[in-house]
């Protein structure tokens, strides 16, 4: 074993040992029976998609308070689909690596962390009372192609966009003692355990990304580009208005014209940009995708 290898055994060794010292069960730790307030909002105000616009303004407190629980149904649909990837893209290092390794182990562990993540989501969904939207049909036609033609830093990289995305919106809505209880569990348990999914793929996308040739580097910052493009369009299923009331393809559109909601996109993946940066994965032939996307903001 080379000494890179050496020192990717020990970060999954670390992430492997932290892992069983400290994790969640859903099913034991989330009081499902517990009281869900009429009153309480599911999402902040400022992170409505429609916050600050003409139909915002229209939208009387009883809509606005459904509009989040149903962004946020939407959000948590959309986490199991790419979690859902995620774990059929791990599945693919398992297959082809040694499992005596701590490497593929923690690969191991990690997908029983997203399967009960996503049976965390799934029942979140069912608790609010509202329908499981996941992606928009093209993004979940084209998710089937996603572990076939995504490989090394773009795998990872996706990843580290959904998971930091999430973390940062996650984070601020469970520090707030008026969203609701239930939501600030799952939040904060989603946020603790992520917290070794991000260390772990980080780590793979900086090992990945000193191997690669110049035609490769292209191939991997279109395709994470076009990723993250479909990423942030998805997060919110238009469908979504129309269980308030609103016409799904005006409210969609005022969505993304929508500059506070833009901003909430750009400071969602702030940190995450600035890694991928760094590392050189934002660069042509993909800004037209990443400025589509709305991580980097206005062209």
């Amino acid at each position: 074993m080379n000494l890179r290898d050496d020192a990717r055994e020990k970060i999954a060794d670390r992430l492997l040992k932290s892992s069983a010292n400290k994790f969640y069960d859903p099913d034991v730790d989330v009081d499902w029976a517990a009281p869900v307030p009429a009153d309480m909002p599911f999402q902040l105000e400022h992170r409505c998609s429609l916050y600050g616009t003409h139909l915002w303004q229209r939208m009387s407190p009883q809509q606005r308070l459904e509009l989040g629980k149903h962004e946020v149904a939407s959000i948590a649909g959309n986490g199991i689909f790419f979690e859902v990837l995620l774990m059929r893209m791990l599945l693919k290092e398992v297959y082809n690596g040694d499992p005596t390794s701590r490497h593929v182990q923690y690969a191991l562990t990690e997908i029983a962390d997203e399967c009960r993540h996503s049976t965390m989501f799934a029942r979140s969904i069912e608790r609010a009372g509202t329908p499981a939207y996941g992606p928009l049909p093209i993004v979940r036609r084209l998710g089937k192609l996603l572990p076939v033609i995504s490989y090394g830093p773009a795998l990872y990289g996706s990843v580290l966009v959904v998971e930091e995305m999430l973390d940062r919106i996650q984070r601020e809505s469970m520090a707030d003692e008026n969203i609701q209880p239930l939501v600030r569990m799952i939040n904060r348990i989603h946020v603790l355990e992520e917290a070794r999914h991000v260390t772990f793929a980080r780590a793979e996308l900086t090992r990945g990304m000193a191997k690669l040739s110049k035609k490769e580097l292209f191939y991997q910052r279109w395709l994470l580009a076009v990723v993250s493009f479909a990423i942030t369009g998805s997060l919110i299923n238009p469908r979504v208005y129309r269980a308030v009331g609103l016409d799904p393809r005006e409210a969609w559109q005022t969505a993304l014209a929508n500059p506070q909601y833009r901003e909430t996109i750009r400071w969602s993946g702030e940190r995450i940009m600035a890694f991928l940066d760094d590392a050189g994965l934002v660069g042509t032939p993909g800004m037209h995708w990443w400025h589509r996307s709305f991580l980097l903001g206005p062209a």
